[in-house]
């Protein structure tokens, strides 16, 4: 005997159900985002005995040859996902409106027309307007096939029948299975969507590209299983008035997720950025004060940026702390070290600080340059415009050793920077030293300091 369906209350933020209605999810806590849905009926019950017995392979006898990835020739986006699309992999796509997903999905349709036959479904816009949109984008679309349709379940029996060779779904946010009653976008049709794509293209190894729309806090919106389930989530960062974006690998399967891929948006698309350092550098104004250039790394790859400060009388009782692509908490220790240490005194200042180029600063070594260009900032010395600046500061001042100390120097004298602070103890380390470049090694922050004239 079959069981009814019962009403069910899911919260909208985690995916949490609940069997009744409560003010706050019991699993994360956020208010009033219990919703009442009607549950899909179930049968007797879930200890039947199945007559079909799992299959086990020994891990040692499992068969690695043969071609696993494709690469679509654009290198930056290959670059993230760790060496080209893994077949058979599922692969999650976010960020703001207007920020690119659909643009780079299509090129990517561009990029395979000679190896690929891809199947694209759209359950946003009419086949016209994608034709209108691939028109501008120089897509020719000879190898894509277009559906305009949100019933999941029509769309896996077509990959079943026509076996295209990848498939991308704008966005999973429209799509819905008609035997589940809730209207689409719902936590419930999202993930329930998302698994029966992914079981339908696993077993015959087709790559599936999967848009996700994001809330007002920025997250993948629909629960937070959903990332669980893809094998890789991408996330493209940018501000939408701005030309470029950057594409960060949130969770890879098959690669690193500290690799980025930088793109420049332009009226016919999107353009890979093979030398984001130069990219972030451009536009500089030389002696100025309250500049200090840095470099981080992300991935496999040393990239220079630069940092701004603007420190100033406060107008207001309190003085404000702004910090824009830095930690403001880490901002916030770093004035004190000064004013502790040093006896630079930022309590009636207010302190601005800005990463140029949209580029977000999350790895210690950047703390020396910050504090260089707080006291550029505040005793209105220009920084040697010539001279890149990295270490950790410790709460009693001392500058710590970084990773990867040869590989930013190298990339700085590749860029013509002719001086370098950096830790003291990396300099009996660093066994090839790039000419043209002077290495200045500094114990503490007052060393550092001092070389600001």
């Amino acid at each position: 005997m079959v069981q009814k369906s019962k009403i069910v209350y899911v919260c909208t933020s985690c995916g949490y159900e609940s069997v009744k209605w409560v003010g706050q999810c019991p699993d994360c806590h956020e208010w009033n985002t219990l919703e009442e849905q009607l549950s899909s009926p179930v049968g007797n019950s879930p200890l039947v005995a199945r007559k079909r017995i799992a299959e086990a392979e020994i891990l040692s006898n499992v068969n690695t040859s043969g071609e696993h990835r494709c690469l679509s020739g654009i290198s930056e986006f290959d670059r993230v996902l760790g060496g080209g699309v893994v077949k058979g992999s599922v692969v999650l796509l976010s960020g703001d409106p207007g920020i690119g997903k659909s643009t780079i999905l299509l090129q990517l349709c561009e990029a395979f027309k000679n190896t690929l036959n891809i199947l694209y479904v759209s359950g946003e816009e009419s086949s016209v307007q994608i034709k209108l949109r691939a028109g501008r984008l120089g897509v020719s679309g000879t190898n894509v096939r277009i559906i305009t349709e949100t019933d999941t379940g029509a769309v896996c029996e077509y990959i079943k029948t026509n076996m295209p060779d990848m498939v991308m779904i704008d966005s999973i946010q429209t799509m819905r299975i008609e035997e589940i009653v809730s209207s689409a976008g719902s936590i419930v049709q999202v993930r329930e969507s998302t698994n029966m794509l992914l079981h339908t293209v696993k077993p015959l190894d087709i790559p599936l590209f999967i848009v996700g729309h994001v809330n007002k806090g920025g997250d993948i919106a629909g629960p937070k299983v959903l990332e669980h389930i893809v094998d890789t989530v991408l996330y493209f960062e940018g501000e939408r008035n701005q030309s470029y974006r950057i594409l960060r690998a949130i969770k890879n399967r098959f690669g690193s997720t500290n690799e980025i891929g930088v793109f420049e948006m332009r009226e016919d698309g999107l353009y890979e950025v093979s030398n984001p350092s130069a990219m972030m550098l451009s536009g500089r104004r030389p002696e100025v004060s309250g500049g200090c250039i840095t470099c981080m790394i992300e991935g496999t790859r040393p990239i220079l940026s630069e940092v701004q400060a603007l420190v100033t009388t406060t107008g207001f009782g309190n003085p404000r702390r702004m910090s824009n692509g830095f930690d403001y908490n880490r901002l916030n220790m770093l004035l004190a070290i000064l004013e502790k240490r040093q006896g630079l005194y930022y309590s009636n200042l207010d302190a601005y600080l800005n990463v140029v180029g949209g580029i977000r600063l999350t790895e210690p070594a950047a703390d020396l340059a910050i504090c260089m260009a707080l006291v550029s900032g505040l005793r209105d010395i220009p920084i040697d415009e010539k001279t890149i600046v990295f270490g950790e500061v410790g709460l009693s001042g001392e500058i710590r050793a970084v990773d990867r100390a040869e590989s930013r120097v190298s990339e700085a004298a590749r860029l013509g920077f002719k001086k370098c602070i950096l830790p003291k103890t990396y300099l009996k380390n660093i066994n090839r030293i790039p000419e043209g470049i002077e290495m200045i090694g500094v114990k503490n922050i007052k060393e550092a300091i001092d070389l600001i004239r």
